[in-house]
C-alpha cells in the first residue's frame, strides 16, 4: 500500500462544493484584489489568534519581510534566529538588510533555546525571530523575557491554532509575541490553493504599518508615506481559506490522534525517538517528525515500502552556501547539525485512514525489529 507524505487530493474531495461555491462568489463578483474576502479572513484569522489586527499578505515570507520593515529593521542591524528552520526565516532578515545570527535550538522540541538568545544579544540586535516547528509554540515567553526589550516576531508559519500555557491562561500562537506571521502555503494544515500569509499583532501602530507595508508604503491610493512591497492577498486565496478555516480544528484533532498512535506503537523502539512536546503545549503535528541516527537508511527502507517521508530540515541555515559570508562553520550549532542528520518525518495528514496509518507503523517497526 502507497501512503503518501500529504495528500491534498483526499481532503480537497471532503471540501470541494465549499470551496468551488466560495471562489465562485469571487469570480462572480470580479472583486480579486483584497476586499471583502480578504478583510473576513482576517478577522477570522485574529479571532482565531486572541489579537486585536490581523493583515493578509501574499506568502508567509513577506509576512516576516513586512513584520521586521515595520518593526524598524534595516541595514547594520541584526536578527537573532534559529538555524534549524525553512530558509524563509532567514532570507527576510538579510533582504531587509539585517544580518542573521544563528542561535542553536532545544534538541526535544527543536525550538529556539532562550539561553542561546540571551547569550547573542549585542548593541547591534534589533529583534529576535522564535520560530514555532512542527506544529508547536516555541517557549514564547521565555524567550521574549530572555529578549530583554527587544521586539519578538513569532514564525508561527507550521503552527496556526497551536496554543500554549502560560501563566494558567491559554495563548495561541501568534498572539504573545510583536507580531506573529502565518503561511497559507498549500501544505501548511491551513493551506490555500496557492501562496498566501499573515501578520497579526495587538499594536495598532504595527498595525497601520503593515496595512502600509503590503499595498507599496501608502493607506490612499497614489499617495506613498513610505516605499513598501506589493504582497496583498489574493482574494480567491482568501475566499478558499475562509471556507477550509471552521475545519481545522477538527483537521488538527485527526493529527494529534494520529500522532499519538504513532507515539504508541514506537514507544518501545530504543533506537527511534518519538516528537517531544512540552507539557505546556498543545500541538498541531504540522509534521510528525521521528529521529534515528540510522535515519538515511530508515527513509530508504520506507521508500522501498511505497511510504512517503521528508527530512526538514538536511541543512541547517548558518551551514548554507548563500550565508558563508556570516563567517559560520561547522560545529557552531550543534544541535541544529545533530538534527539535520537523524530528523525524518512520517504521513500525519487528517485524511491518513487507519489502514495507511497501520501500513506505515508496520514499515517503520520492521525496519528496527527485523
Amino acid at each position: 500500500m502507497a501512503v503518501p507524505i500529504l495528500d491534498l487530493k483526499a481532503q480537497h474531495a471532503t471540501i470541494r462544493d465549499e470551496v468551488v461555491a466560495a471562489m465562485m462568489r469571487v469570480v462572480d463578483d470580479q472583486a480579486f484584489i483584497l476586499g471583502d474576502p480578504v478583510g473576513q479572513l482576517e478577522c477570522k484569522v485574529a479571532g482565531l489568534s486572541q489579537v486585536r489586527f490581523a493583515v493578509g499578505c501574499a506568502n508567509g515570507t513577506d509576512a516576516i519581510l513586512l513584520a521586521l520593515r515595520a518593526l524598524g529593521v534595516g541595514p547594520g542591524d541584526e536578527v537573532i534566529a534559529p538555524p534549524f528552520t525553512f530558509f524563509a526565516t532567514a532570507g527576510a532578515i538579510h533582504n531587509v538588510g539585517a544580518r542573521p545570527v544563528f542561535v542553536d535550538i532545544d534538541p526535544r522540541t527543536y525550538n529556539v533555546d532562550p539561553a542561546a538568545v540571551a547569550a547573542a544579544i549585542t548593541p547591534r540586535t534589533r529583534a529576535v525571530i522564535a520560530v514555532d516547528l512542527f506544529g508547536q509554540m516555541a517557549p514564547i515567553e521565555r524567550v521574549t523575557a530572555a529578549a530583554g526589550g527587544l521586539p519578538v516576531i513569532e514564525d508561527a508559519a507550521q503552527s496556526i491554532g497551536a496554543s500554549r500555557t502560560i501563566g494558567g491562561r491559554t495563548v495561541m500562537a501568534g498572539e504573545a509575541a510583536a507580531i506573529g506571521t502565518f503561511s497559507f502555503f498549500p501544505s501548511k494544515n491551513l493551506g490555500g490553493y496557492g501562496d498566501g500569509g499573515m501578520a497579526v499583532t495587538q499594536d495598532e501602530a504595527l498595525y497601520e504599518a503593515l496595512v502600509k507595508l503590503r499595498t507599496h508604503g501608502s493607506r490612499r491610493t497614489y499617495y506613498h508615506e513610505l516605499v513598501g512591497y506589493n504582497s496583498r492577498l489574493d482574494a480567491l486565496q482568501a475566499a478558499v481559506l475562509g471556507a477550509k478555516l471552521p475545519h481545522l480544528a477538527g483537521w488538527s484533532a485527526a493529527r494529534r490522534a494520529n500522532a499519538a498512535a504513532y507515539d504508541a506503537a514506537f514507544a518501545d523502539l530504543p533506537e527511534l525517538a518519538t516528537p517531544f512536546v512540552d507539557p505546556a503545549n498543545t500541538s498541531i503535528y504540522n509534521q510528525y517528525t521521528l529521529r534515528t541516527p540510522r535515519r538515511d537508511a530508515l527513509k530508504a527502507h520506507l521508500a522501498a515500502r511505497g511510504i512517503g517521508t521528508a527530512v526538514y530540515y538536511p541543512l541547517p541555515l548558518h551551514l548554507q552556501p548563500c550565508f558563508a559570508y556570516l563567517g559560520y562553520q561547522a560545529g557552531a550549532c550543534p544541535e541544529s547539525e545533530r538534527a539535520a542528520g537523524e530528523v525524518l518525518s512520517i504521513p500525519v495528514f487528517p485524511e491518513l485512514t487507519v489502514a495507511q496509518r497501520d501500513e506505515v507503523i508496520d514499515a517503520v517497526r520492521a525496519f528496527f525489529t527485523s
